[in-house]
């Protein structure tokens, strides 16, 4: 019988890279177990396995279907997610502000001319956040405006956004907010009624620990219903897929059986760490771990610690002409570890993920690579 370690991890699966990444991420052997099933997508069983995932999202996220909330569950990458909701709920004579301080709100952006919404930009520089200000001028000035979207944790650089804070300066403009949660459902607080979200998308394979396969969305549902008729695509069409999932239980097309199957039990295995809670704890510890191991490197996180989160974390590459990404990534990669290119604009930058079935222990191991990394690249590090 194999031996199980604290991070359900058994000696077969340790060969595995370690993955220091937003996601896809690192998966417990449990996790990955959970697909060794076929099921019909129309079998009892699964839609059973639906309904409760669905319901048991919604109070991760604090709501219920009482308290006038659904989720829904759209096929493929949380981008499918995201741009299933820009083209379902923003009518025709509706107007979009997008908040953008990284590559994922440019690519909300991207979707929304690509549908041909009406889209006011306001840009901030990667390592810092939009304001209240900025918002509720831009509100001001447009009444026209009807929908505002914003990244939560833009996973370009680590930085948390302002929800809350900007939320309800929506709310109370009656405009409606739209909230890419890719990266932080699950393991960072966020009290959607109070912050005004309508909309929060989110992923399988981020905090949760799932894999890749599909998308999540929760909806306030009064503003939900009242967009119906909206949807400018078919296979995205978020209110027929809430129909046929409300209705009896089926996607509209070929759902990805196994990876709900895993999702499943990635949500026993959030529960039992104690919830979006417990969850959080460990990522943070994640994070002090690695920011502190990287720092008596010489390395510095890009995000200043105000608006840093502990989901990723960005570090401009060192000053050193020996230094190169592409080697650096390499020799990490040889020794069992996988980083994450930067996406940064206006600085060379790489990434780490603190994410995942990860714990502290890991994170020292990644700092000690690095260490040796840089001394089999020539690149001195400070005493």
């Amino acid at each position: 019988m194999e031996t199980i370690d604290s991070q359900g991890r058994t000696a077969a699966t340790q060969t595995d890279k370690l993955l220091f990444t937003p996601g896809p991420l690192t998966t417990s052997r449990t996790v990955k177990e959970a697909m060794l099933r076929d099921l019909g997508s129309r079998d009892e069983d699964f839609v059973a396995t639906v309904r409760s995932i669905r319901n048991r999202l919604l109070a991760i996220a604090g709501v219920s279907q009482t308290s006038g909330y659904e989720a829904v569950l759209m096929q493929g990458s949380g981008t499918f997610a995201v741009e299933s909701v820009l083209s379902s709920v923003i009518p025709t004579e509706g107007r979009l502000l997008a908040l953008v301080n990284g590559a994922y709100g440019a690519r909300i952006v991207a979707m929304a001319k690509r549908h041909r919404i009406p889209v006011t930009v306001i840009e901030c520089p990667e390592n810092e956040i939009p304001t209240v200000a900025q918002v509720v001028a831009a509100l001001s000035a447009d009444p026209a405006l009807s929908h505002v979207v914003m990244v939560h944790s833009e996973t370009t650089s680590g930085i948390f956004n302002p929800v809350a804070e900007i939320g309800k300066a929506v709310r109370d403009r009656g405009r409606s907010l739209i909230v890419d949660a890719m990266s932080s459902f699950g393991a960072v607080p966020l009290d959607l009624p109070t912050a005004g979200v309508d909309y929060l998308v989110t992923s399988a394979n981020k905090c949760i620990e799932g894999v890749p396969g599909f998308g999540i969305i929760v909806a306030r549902r009064e503003p939900f219903l009242a967009s119906e008729g909206s949807a400018r695509t078919l296979s995205l069409d978020l209110h027929a897929q809430w129909r046929g999932l409300e209705g009896n239980g089926q996607f509209r097309f070929t759902p990805p059986t196994h990876a709900l199957l895993a999702f499943k039990q990635a949500l026993d295995e959030l529960d039992a760490e104690g919830g979006p809670d417990g969850r959080a704890k460990r990522y943070r510890n994640n994070h002090a771990t690695l920011v502190q191991g990287m720092r008596s490197l010489g390395f510095e996180p890009y995000v200043p610690e105000a608006h840093q989160g502990y989901i990723i974390t960005t570090f401009p590459f060192p000053k050193n002409p020996r230094f190169t990404l592409e080697e650096f990534y390499q020799r990490l990669s040889n020794r069992g570890m996988v980083i994450y290119p930067g996406k940064l604009t206006q600085m060379n930058c790489f990434r780490m993920g603190n994410i995942g079935r990860l714990y502290p222990k890991d994170l020292q191991a990644l700092v000690e690579g690095v260490r040796i990394t840089l001394t089999e690249m020539g690149i001195q590090i400070p005493v």
